[in-house]
């Protein structure tokens, strides 16, 4: 195929069925010299070729966005010009790297040879590969020699040493394209530079858009306005149109290898692996694995735009059991190429998240993450600056903990592969005094400097360092965790089980020295119930080790607290007996103002003197933040800053009494809302002021604070018992069942449990373990029957069990697979007088089918009661079966027909079932098919009042068949609706004909369907003939309203609204 002059742009060019590596050596048989210089397009001025104008085009194209995007897209024809190598690390140079180096060495020296001696014609087109894209290599041969001419002028290949090592130059005459040495293999320190003769080697920027690709026609925000790299490729079943060998001598031979990484970038990725590999000296070395669980966002509500993590049941839970490798790769699917990862981590406060995003980093420095480069560890403390103008660079180098100096080739290799850069953003809800971060704006330009929350915008809104990713961590609860939504993948943190807990117990003594405590350990924390629902979270269950080991160390009777306020009261005292005076009142209220401005790290200067600082540090009431300067400190947790908050409030003569029950945050409020950062204030503060005094606050801070305390005790005493518990929110309940139980006052306890509703629905609400415990004893102190609605609570199997089994429960809901899952492990236990308790409390009236796991479940229960009458040992219905009247289906109008036919499958095992509503606001679209499946099961459903049939798409042919059916329904059938289907005159003829047998029907609503004014005089006709039908509501656009009005006037149970 013979190539003439190309007009077009780079668009047509690229889009040209053009063979790309005749581009590149186009009619490099002529002697240049002495022809007229051949152009690669009609217009010169503007398309040829050549690095400089090129190098203009891009420093044009730079400042605009929907440009760069263009030739973003535009980039992925390169496919078609170059084979893109996979090597196992970045070992090679860039630019071999690109053009891949074992393919041009495939060029054997005999094909060269045999090619030499033939025509310098170009092949016929069937003689090329049909498909550029999928072509192969030539397989490798172990030498070349070549050379080859370009319109600009010559190119020489010089192999310097026998292949498959090499060093290759390349250089071009009359050209603005420099010389360039090619190595492959080992290299030693002295053989590294270039010749003499040769020009210095210039670095080829590579696109960090594309891994691998250094095409120029791939720009990208890290590379503009670099020069374009020279573009070559191998091809395979050419061999006619090979440029003619030249012979060249050879150079000496070169036995070394090139370093993986320059020597700078290797020097930074050995200093960032050390910092990280160091383990944590004592119990903060401890690690036990956690479960990671995938979940996601929604809407809490049709009316509110904030999202909410959504509870899932307990069998619903999907953990990612490959660990971290999992939780990397999780968003691979979805992920679009060029484009940065956004995985976020939550979890409540505790349950281990900063300690598990160290862990990452720490595993990356042992060399077991090899997809990155870089990992950069960066606490949000460290980044919660305002006022000053931040570059990228300054996220790498400055901002984070032990900054190092900017080192610009560091800095270009990571924005040259950003896909192999993974960014931890720890304890993200620290920036939430960064309003509007999640909003705000940001170009893609990397040098221009900009405020802190642009910068992280940036990052999240994925225009800078794009191909990244990015690990951030956050508590489930806050504007920032809600913001998430459009993250690529989300995990929450689950937490310890009981295993879990003790294993973390038992470490904890082994790395202390004292495994002979191990066993009485685990024996005080069994003694009370309350810590031990609490041990789920790893801070607590820390709390509890400290304590038990400092108990245990007296060799008296040791027995822990009954309250996680007595735990911190019993940790703190032993700190309080040799402080300075006022020490930790001071401590109490930096706790608290920090708090209140999102904060948890302390700078040196804020301390009221050197002494409490030093105090304070000694006894570990504060510690240098993982990773932060030593001006900088932090609270070892966040609960122990809560308990330091509360007691600041309890202490304080500053805090107004009418003030103090906001802090509660039982209440809410529409003025100035208290947003609760420090959640377990509440908790705290309850028990703090209404805990025996000589046990509680006077073991901290003596008997001088005793009035202040006790006026208000009087103030809180007043406002909780003016509270109703009935009328709160179950959230709200919650919390004040929790600070009931903390204050240990028998008159609050009274109040609380005396004001409890029979019909508890905790629907939507999440129960930990310790919501459950507290619930559970409320129950039990009660003394009267409850009914529990535990759907959408996430409670686990435990919790469960032990709530469903009190005496005081006679009724219950549950998500059905979580029942049945208990039902199951009660069976295998021999557990069988407590099984057939809980069946019989168990209900599901109403049930409402919103998903097909819900079809699936309530399938799975219908299974379960066919397998007991089946059995010999045991009969009859299941009570939740046997006891459902009324049953919703609205799956919509993609999983409804799909659906549908397994729901019709097991109607007929439910007997009592009274009223069947099979309409949805979005259209359940059963169409005909679905009434004729549904009506097979009319003779079982004698008990069938109401059956809703509105916005499914029925036509003539289904009502048809409704109404040869319907006669089974007559002596129970009240309520019949069709509204809004697609039911004609023949359909409404139909109808008119069985109305006369239906002697139960009492209403009929066929509004919004096709028929014209001849169906509706039927159905008016048959109506005489109906004195027990009490209302025909028949209004349709079909029909003109004056005939409407003229059959009303006929019957006046004819209903047009």
């Amino acid at each position: 195929m013979e190539l003439g002059p190309l007009e077009g742009g780079y668009l047509e060019l690229l889009n040209s069925n053009a063979d790309p590596f005749q581009l590149y050596h186009l009619y490099d048989q002529m002697d240049l010299a002495g022809e007229e210089e051949m152009e690669l397009c009609s217009e010169p001025d503007m398309d040829t070729i050549n690095c400089e104008q090129f190098s203009r085009m891009l420093c044009d194209i730079e400042g605009d966005e929907e440009t760069r995007e263009a030739y973003a897209s535009i980039a992925e024809l390169d496919q078609y010009v170059f084979q893109d190598s996979q090597f196992e690390g970045l070992s090679k140079d860039i630019f071999i790297e690109h053009i891949g180096l074992e393919d041009i060495i495939g060029e054997s020296v005999d094909m060269l040879e045999e090619e030499g001696q033939k025509s310098q014609k170009r092949p016929f087109p069937e003689e090329l590969p049909g498909d550029l894209k999928h072509r192969k290599l030539v397989p490798a041969s172990s030498s070349l020699l070549s050379c080859l001419s370009l319109p600009a002028g010559p190119i020489h290949i010089i192999p310097t040493l026998p292949l498959p090592q090499g060093l290759w130059q390349i250089s071009g005459a009359g050209t603005e394209v420099p010389s360039i040495l090619i190595y492959q293999g080992k290299m030693s320190q002295a053989s590294q530079a270039p010749p003499p003769s040769s020009p210095a080697i210039h670095s080829l920027p590579k696109s960090p858009d594309r891994p691998g690709s250094t095409s120029p026609f791939a720009p990208s925000a890290a590379d503009l306005p670099s020069m374009p790299e020279p573009a070559l490729t191998s091809r395979a079943n050419v061999a006619e149109n090979e440029t003619s060998p030249t012979q060249c001598p050879a150079a000496h031979g070169v036995s070394s290898k090139l370093p993986k990484w320059p020597e700078s970038v290797e020097q930074f990725r050995r200093s960032l692996r050390d910092k990280y590999q160091a383990e944590p000296a004592g119990p903060e070395g401890i690690l036990v694995e956690v479960d990671l669980m995938r979940v996601r966002l929604e809407r809490s509500s049709s009316k509110s735009q904030e999202k909410e993590l959504v509870t899932l049941d307990w069998t619903e839970r999907q953990p990612a059991r490959r660990g971290l490798a999992e939780v990397l790769l999780a968003a691979t699917d979805r992920r679009q190429p060029r484009e940065t990862q956004v995985i976020a981590v939550l979890g409540k406060a505790g349950q281990g998240k900063s300690h598990w995003a160290r862990a990452v980093s720490r595993t990356w420095a042992c060399g077991q993450l090899p997809q990155y480069d870089f990992v950069f560890y960066l606490p949000c403390h460290c980044l919660d600056h305002s006022g000053d103008t931040y570059r990228l660079q300054d996220l790498f180098f400055s901002l984070g903990p032990q900054p190092l100096p900017v080192d610009n080739e560091v800095f270009g290799h990571i924005l040259r592969r950003p896909d192999r850069v993974l960014l931890i953003l720890d304890a993200f809800e620290e920036l939430e005094a960064q309003d509007g971060l999640l909003h705000s704006t940001s170009g893609p330009m990397l040098a221009e400097p900009r405020s802190l929350r642009g910068l992280l915008a940036g990052l999240l809104q994925r225009k800078l360092l794009r191909g990244c990713t990015l690990l951030l961590t956050a508590r489930s609860r806050g504007r920032l965790a809600q913001g998430l939504s459009k993250a690529d993948a989300l995990f929450e943190m689950a937490g310890f089980s009981a295993e879990q807990a003790k294993t973390y117990v038992l470490r904890y003594f082994e790395r202390l020295g004292a495994a002979h405590h191990q066993e009485r350990a685990l024996a005080l924390l069994q003694g009370q119930p309350l810590l031990l629902s609490h041990s789920h979270s790893p801070t607590v269950c820390r709390a509890m080790c400290q304590l038990s080991g400092a108990l245990l160390a007296l060799g008296e009777e040791a027995e822990l607290p009954s309250t996680l306020t007595g735990l911190y009261v019993g940790l703190l005292s032993p700190a309080v007996r040799d402080s300075p005076p006022g020490a930790l009142e001071a401590l109490a209220r930096l706790a608290w103002e920090q708090g209140r401005r999102h904060h948890s790290t302390l700078q040196e200067g804020q301390f009221p003197s050197a002494e409490v600082r030093a105090w304070a540090v000694a006894k570990g009431l504060v510690q240098r933040a993982p990773g932060a300067p030593e001006t900088e400190l932090a609270f070892p947790s966040f609960l122990l800053q809560c308990f330091l908050g509360a007691l600041w409030l309890a202490l304080s003569s500053e805090i107004k009494d009418k003030e103090l029950p906001q802090y509660l945050a039982l209440t809410p409020r529409k003025k100035k809302p208290y947003d609760n950062w420090l959640e377990g204030v509440p908790r705290f503060l309850v028990g703090l002021v209404f805990q025996p005094h000589a046990c509680c606050l006077g073991a901290l801070a003596g008997s001088v604070a005793a009035t202040v305390v006790k006026r208000k005790q009087k103030v809180l005493t007043r406002y909780l018992k003016r509270l109703q518990p009935g009328l709160l929110q179950t959230g709200r309940l919650l919390e004040l069942l929790h600070c009931a139980h903390e204050a240990l006052d028998t008159g609050l306890w009274q109040h609380v449990v005396q004001g409890l509703p029979t019909n508890l629905s905790f629907l939507g609400t999440r129960l930990m373990p310790p919501d459950t415990h507290v619930l559970a004893s409320t129950l039990e102190a009660a003394g009267r029957d409850f009914s529990l609605d535990l759907r959408s609570t996430g409670i686990d199997p435990p919790g469960l069990r032990r709530l469903v089994g009190l005496r005081c429960v006679t009724r219950f809901r549950a998500a059905l697979s979580d029942t049945v899952g208990l039902w199951e492990s009660l069976q295998q236990h021999g557990e069988a007088k407590l099984l057939q308790a809980v069946e019989e409390k168990f209900t599901i009236e109403p049930f409402k089918a919103k998903s097909l796991k819900d079809v699936e479940d309530l399938g799975n229960l219908v299974q379960i009661q066919r397998t007991k009458s089946s059995s010999e040992d045991t009969a009859g219905e299941l009570p939740a079966i046997r006891d459902l009247k009324k049953l919703e289906f609205a799956l919509g109008p993609v999983l409804g027909p799909q659906a549908f036919p397994k729901l019709v499958r097991i109607l007929e095992a439910f007997s009592s079932l009274q009223h069947l509503d099979l309409d949805s606001l979005s259209e359940n679209k059963i169409g005909d098919e679905g009434v004729v499946q549904l009506s097979a099961t009319f003779p079982q459903l004698k008990a069938l009042e109401t059956l809703n049939l509105s916005q499914n798409s029925i036509t003539d042919v289904g009502a048809r068949k409704l109404a040869e059916a319907l006669p089974s329904l007559a002596a129970s059938l009240l309520r019949l609706s069709l509204y809004n289907n697609c039911i004609g005159d023949v359909g409404a003829e139909s109808l008119a004909h069985v109305l006369p047998d239906m002697v139960s029907l009492r209403v009929l609503d066929v509004q919004y369907n096709k028929f014209t004014a001849a169906g509706a005089q039927q159905l008016t006709a048959s109506l005489r003939k109906c004195p027990h039908v009490e209302t025909l509501a028949m209004w349709t656009p079909t029909i003109p309203f004056g005939v409407q009005e003229h059959l009303q006037q006929l019957d006046s149970r004819i209903s047009l609204r």
